[in-house]
């Protein structure tokens, strides 16, 4: 099976279930850039219930995703650091991960293409995944398996071959199990039995 994709910024389980789960994965990087998506917010458990961080972007000269650069606009990268850090401050793996996703708050990358791709990455590698990702060379006509605008906060689509199944969460007994959020809760509550529930 290959999937096509969007770009995402610590995308959700559902996103990761695909990329380890197809043979192949293309991710689009010539479609215009849509708000409220995943390609530039994740979404995390906290005390409060379910919360969406956000990247600020610029507008600029080309819609296309590839050409959107990161704002350094309200001092995101501190913002969010510190809603990991208290939203997940007590999960079992947080202490042990986080000197792996810290840089992701600290440096700079200009293009949140590139920033959505050296996150994903880095998920991969400490989820112990190896998938085979390559890249649109133009924008793909729907093909095969298309998730592009299906895997979607707002509005997500039915997808018959993503059944979330609860794992232990911080906030569970408070706000009960909640499905598909960054793969951040999984892999900060999970650890290493992360890849089982891919």
């Amino acid at each position: 099976m290959e999937a096509l994709l969007s770009t995402t910024y610590f995308g959700p389980v559902q996103w990761y279930q695909k990329l380890h789960r197809a043979e192949r994965v293309e991710i689009e990087q010539w479609e215009s850039f849509q708000k409220q998506t995943y390609r530039n917010r994740c979404l995390i458990a906290t005390t409060q219930g379910v919360q969406a961080l956000t990247v600020p972007v610029e507008r600029g000269t080309s819609p296309l995703i590839r050409d959107i650069r990161i704002s350094d606009h309200g001092n995101w990268r501190h913002l969010h650091w510190n809603a990991l850090q208290s939203a997940y401050g007590e999960s079992p793996f947080f202490e042990y991960y986080q000197d792996d996703i810290r840089p992701f708050f600290t440096e700079r990358w200009e293009f949140l293409f590139d920033f959505n791709e050296a996150i994903s990455q880095k998920m991969c590698e400490l989820i112990d995944i190896q998938p085979n990702v390559g890249y649109t060379s133009t924008y793909e006509t729907a093909t095969g398996h298309d998730y592009r605008s299906s895997i979607n906060p707002k509005h997500p689509e039915p997808d018959a071959d993503f059944i979330p199944k609860p794992y232990y969460q911080v906030y569970q007994q408070k706000h009960g199990f909640l499905p598909n959020l960054s793969i951040l809760d999984l892999l900060f509550n999970m650890g290493p039995e992360s890849i089982f529930y891919l």
